[in-house]
């Protein structure tokens, strides 16, 4: 098996570019996470400074890779959850160390032709930015010790915009992106529903959630990378999607 270990990214597939992987398998170890136990002190401030700027935060727990390699059998990783507040002061530092932040990503397609997308509610820690419904690996997407990646879109996506990801077409295999030392897991599933429709859908749930985190919906019909506020992982998904990625 050929090992490409997370410490040496250059020699992944380059950043901002989308490719294949042949599965997952994302071990959740007991015990704190290193980076947790070195800027723990570092951490509590910032978090003090992030609730203050916006007290509708929640310090929930997530999974945080320790470990990541890229092999021929796909994503290898071991990780630890976290509380959020972790993460939020690793990913305001310049030259990111001591883990890895692995999402998923559920692309929703349309029968014709556009990907649709949520747009954030101002009280989150994505405020206005526009990308796919989806969010960290939290404790329930945890089972036997190991990451359900796709047990969290679809947990993400009903709790989010209502749709159901059983009634959609799923993509055949999943594919991967990286940009600095985040990860973003991607597959397809093609409704068949336009994006009207879909996005009619979305606003009607929009009313009755019980979670107010989005702030609307969008549908995506080009590359063009100033056509929404996009969060900057989903550049290279829909210039791969616009470009190479329809019916993977």
């Amino acid at each position: 098996m050929t090992l490409y270990f997370s410490e040496d990214f250059a020699s992944w597939p380059p950043e901002q570019t989308v490719f294949p992987i042949a599965g997952l398998d994302l071990r959740v170890l007991p015990g704190d996470h290193p980076f947790y136990v070195a800027e723990r002190e570092a951490i509590r401030k910032n978090w003090e400074k992030e609730t203050t700027a916006n007290p509708a935060l929640f310090d929930g727990r997530m999974v945080f890779q320790k470990r990541l390699a890229l092999t021929d059998s796909g994503l290898v990783g071991e990780g630890h959850l976290i509380p959020f507040s972790t993460f939020m002061w690793w990913r305001r530092q310049l030259n990111r160390h001591g883990g890895i932040h692995l999402f998923a990503y559920p692309v929703l397609e349309s029968s014709d032709g556009a990907l649709v997308a949520i747009r954030m509610g101002s009280h989150t820690a994505n405020p206005g930015q526009v990308y796919f419904a989806a969010g960290s690996l939290e404790p329930q997407d945890i089972s036997n010790g190991r990451c359900d990646v796709e047990g969290n879109m679809r947990r993400e996506v009903m709790e989010e915009t209502g749709l159901d990801l059983n009634e959609a077409k799923t993509g055949h295999r999943y594919y991967a992106s990286h940009a600095r030392r985040t990860v973003t897991v991607l597959r397809l599933f093609r409704f068949d529903l336009t994006a009207d429709q879909m996005i009619e859908k979305i606003h009607a749930h929009m009313l009755v959630a019980d979670d107010k985190e989005i702030a609307g919906a969008v549908a995506i019909r080009s590359a063009d990378p100033k056509a929404q506020p996009y969060n900057i992982a989903m550049l290279p998904v829909i210039d791969w999607y616009f470009g190479e990625g329809r019916g993977a």
